[in-house]
């Protein structure tokens, strides 16, 4: 069971009262359904083969701002709230916070709405949980797109340059709890930022896109459990893959990538998103939404 320190809680408290689910308001535009026993929020827009994008940490729905204007001239674009994420102002107790919980939640999400194969997208933290979903469900994917996909650390080799790369993210993930458990919430959300963008994109972000994270900062108490693909489980994937990362993206994201057409030649090397770092899809959404479509139309 995931244990918060009581520190930790205190500053979510700080952040936002805690609420119970009968509390939370159905949002302008979006639809609730009880997903293994948890009331999920999604939104559903345009027509034709569904299209389901998974955020990833300290994110929600609303991250696919600059993408669901152009994805649903073509297709149904379903974004969804992982457990936990806002709308639930979440206190950061409970053992049913996991990439193995979101993929099922994920799973049963798309079974429940009738939507058969779907084009599958998941950024960072999301990309873990749809390759989670690739590993149990593969019977409900049509083309997997992995946006700096964590969850494939385990098959990097095991050298001084891995080493580090791992303990980079170890460090990214311990300074936010650390300043979580401080207090520093605006802290906490720009050293995340600036972690895996670089230096200054805190400052750069909007106020609505600060809002986001600030939203979902009760998520940070996340262990840093990403699934532990294998190469095994890469060699397994059947259907067609398109995977990206930002040019200014943390390396690891391209080395793991590497790592996995070694285990299956059919994923291919990424397409880099210039100008852009690990949240391409708010950095540079022109060039990346031309590619992902580009990729949907062939498959």
């Amino acid at each position: 069971m995931m244990k918060v320190l009581p520190t930790v809680a205190l500053a979510l408290g700080m952040l936002c009262a805690t609420q119970t689910l009968a509390d939370w308001s159905t949002l302008e535009g979006t639809r609730r359904i009880e997903v293994n026993g948890y009331p999920v929020t999604y939104q559903e827009t345009g027509s034709g083969e569904p299209l389901v994008l998974v955020h990833g940490s300290l994110n929600d729905y609303r991250i696919w701002y600059a993408q669901v204007p152009e994805f649903a001239k073509k297709y149904l674009v379903i974004t969804m709230s992982l457990r936990h994420y806002f709308p639930e102002k979440w206190d950061g107790k409970g053992d049913d916070f996991s990439v193995s919980q979101h993929a099922g939640d994920v799973a049963a999400l798309i079974k429940q709405l009738g939507l058969g194969k779907v084009h599958l997208l998941g950024h960072s933290r999301g990309g873990a949980v749809v390759l989670m979903v690739a590993k149990t469900h593969p019977e409900l994917i049509r083309t997997l797109v992995l946006e700096d996909a964590s969850g494939m650390e385990a098959l990097l080799p095991d050298t001084p340059e891995s080493r580090k790369m791992a303990s980079e993210t170890k460090e990214l993930v311990g300074g936010l709890r650390r300043n979580l458990a401080d207090g520093n919430v605006e802290k906490a959300a720009q050293e995340f930022t600036d972690g895996l963008g670089g230096p200054g994109t805190w400052a750069k972000r909007s106020q609505a896109q600060r809002q986001i994270l600030l939203d979902n900062m009760g998520t940070g108490v996340d262990s840093g459990e990403r699934g532990n693909i294998t190469c095994a489980d890469i060699a397994k994937l059947d259907f067609p893959v398109l995977t990206l990362t930002g040019e200014r993206s943390p390396k690891r994201y391209a080395e793991a990538f590497a790592e996995a057409h070694r285990c299956n030649t059919a994923v291919p090397a990424p397409i880099v998103i210039p100008n852009a770092a690990h949240a391409m899809n708010r950095e540079n959404p022109e060039a990346f939404n031309k590619v992902v479509l580009e990729f949907l139309s062939e498959h």
